[in-house]
Formats: structure tokens, C-alpha cells, sequence
């Protein structure tokens, strides 16, 4: 298998997870909310046409929904977003994988046939990009490594997008349509899953 998928997700803990959405329905609401988004990614990647993994951000959890059988388990390490990510496509690469897609689990519309769309896409470019409404971006596959998209990047800001696409100048690269990473209440209020949490 050439293809790796990697899965960012935070220890869904009380008061550590969605902290801006927090602002707007409380902890334990963010907590139930992000609970839903683990699930939802759950059932996107499981299916997808690729080794899985799981990458950590606090501890590594042997029992919980990312089913063993199915996912690889890593710890992220590194001081802010850009060294993380940039050990996970390392390790991958290192490991002999030639397509490498990363994604959150920010996200409650992405879907198994777009990731493997995206996979497919990386046959023809040195990386595909799915923008953030926010100026992120949710989605990141490359065929090689480019240490310097992970590198001297304002993380968690609007001009994260911008700055990456300007390390692409030089290279191939194809953007997928912009979606919504889920930070504030107004983002998914109108979903009636998460009307239920609230209730």
C-alpha cells in the first residue's frame, strides 16, 4: 500500500478540547460536540484506501474508538502544529509510503470518497490542499517531503493558507473545494446532531 492517511486528533478531554467553541457552549458541550466530530472522522477514514493512522496529542489510547485492527497508533510530538505534522509526513515517509494525506478531526462534511479523490490527485501533483473558510486549511497531501511548509508559519491564524500556497509557488499543486473547520457554535448550528447536544 503506497498510500498513508494520517489523522491529527486531540485526547478528548474536559476543558482541552475546542476551547473556542467552549467560549460559546461550555466545556462539557465542547466536549460532547468534539466527541461527535472523533466519530464522524471515524466513519469517514475507516473506509478510505489507505494505511491508517492516528497521531495523538496527548497520550497514546489503546482502548477507545480508533479500533486497533484498522489504525496505527502515534503520539504527535514536536512545540507547535507545523513540527508536529512535519514528524508524521517524516516518519511516514521514511517508512516508504509515497502518497501521504493529513487531516484533523475538525470536520463534520468531509467524506470518504474526497480523501480518496485527493489520493488519487497526488498521481498528477506534488500536493493537494484543501482550504479552511478560516484561512487554514483541513486536508494537506504531498508525494515528497517540503520541510518548509511547516516552518515560520502564524499557526491558528488567517494567513496559514496564504503562506503555504507560497511555498507551492514552485511545485504542482491542486486546491479542493474550501470547507468549514468547526471552532465556533455558529459554525455547526444549524446541524441537527449538534442542536441534540445543547438540549
Amino acid at each position: 500500500m503506497k498510500n498513508l492517511l494520517i489523522i491529527f486528533t486531540r485526547n478528548p478531554e474536559l476543558g482541552k478540547v475546542k476551547t473556542r467553541l467552549a467560549k460559546d457552549v461550555g466545556d462539557e458541550n465542547a466536549l460532547n460536540i468534539y466527541k461527535i466530530l472523533l466519530a464522524q472522522t471515524y466513519k469517514v477514514s475507516r473506509s478510505v484506501d489507505a494505511i491508517k493512522q492516528v497521531w495523538y496529542s496527548e497520550n497514546i489510547q489503546e482502548k477507545d474508538l480508533w479500533n486497533n485492527g484498522e489504525f496505527e497508533k502515534h503520539l504527535q510530538g514536536g512545540q507547535d502544529l507545523g513540527a508536529r505534522m512535519q514528524l508524521a509526513f517524516q516518519k511516514g515517509f521514511q517508512s516508504g509510503y509515497h502518497n501521504i494525506i493529513i487531516i484533523g478531526s475538525d470536520l463534520y462534511d468531509i467524506t470518504t470518497k474526497e480523501i480518496d479523490e485527493a489520493f488519487k490527485k497526488l498521481a498528477d501533483q506534488d500536493a493537494i490542499v484543501g482550504p479552511a473558510e478560516d484561512g487554514g486549511y483541513y486536508l494537506l497531501g504531498l508525494t515528497e517531503m517540503i520541510p518548509e511548509l511547516f516552518e515560520n508559519k502564524p499557526w491558528g491564524t488567517d494567513e496559514v493558507l496564504q503562506k503555504t500556497l507560497q511555498n507551492l509557488s514552485n511545485r504542482t499543486y491542486e486546491l479542493l473545494e474550501e470547507k468549514n473547520d468547526v471552532d465556533y457554535w455558529n459554525d455547526i448550528k444549524d446541524i441537527p446532531i449538534f442542536q441534540e447536544v445543547l438540549k
